[in-house]
């Protein structure tokens, strides 16, 4: 055997041997927690936009009082929200108040690993004008004790202000 092949299969061993360590280091327990972890996430996550599409509110069932909530994008509402209450007046608010129907949500997918949730949902409704509005979302959410503590959010912010800007908010 050449001295190439020789150092090939040490190279190769070294290799196994390694992996193998790797694998005993992350014990298997650790990897059924994030997948246990990410199971009852996703059966939040979805119990809360089944709920929402039922007429709940979505962000009382999800969200810590505390959430970090990042809009991405540019435009008046893009920027971080650092409690439910500043996320709610002054994110969802101004667009809610403008829709004379709710907000009902399409989930096409959701996706967990860990204590990260992503869903992808289409929302539709009917401006206090009577125009429709519609988008499509995609929100990744960070979960601790089956709660939202971070969530970032990418929509099309553009048909957001169009709904802002040119509709009343609703009497109330």
């Amino acid at each position: 055997m050449t001295s190439f092949r020789i150092a090939c299969r040490m190279t190769q061993t070294a290799s196994a041997a390694l992996i193998g360590l790797a694998l005993l280091a992350c014990p298997a327990s650790a990897t059924t927690e994030s997948a246990g972890t990410a199971a009852r996430n996703e059966t939040i996550v979805r119990q809360a936009f089944d709920n929402w599409v039922d007429g709940g509110n979505v962000f009382a069932e999800l969200l810590a009082s505390d959430v970090s909530w990042t809009i991405h994008g540019s435009g008046p509402v893009a920027g971080t929200y650092t409690s439910i209450e500043d996320f709610v007046e002054d994110a969802s608010l101004p667009l809610i108040s403008r829709l004379s129907t709710p907000l009902v949500p399409e989930v096409h997918d959701i996706w967990a690993v860990g204590d990260t949730v992503i869903i992808r949902f289409d929302g539709s409704a009917t401006t206090t004008s009577g125009a429709p509005y519609a988008n499509q979302f995609v929100w990744i959410f960070r979960m601790t004790d089956g709660v939202v503590t971070e969530a970032e959010a990418f929509l099309d912010l553009v048909a957001y202000g169009e709904v802002v800007d040119n509709n009343e908010p609703r009497a109330e």
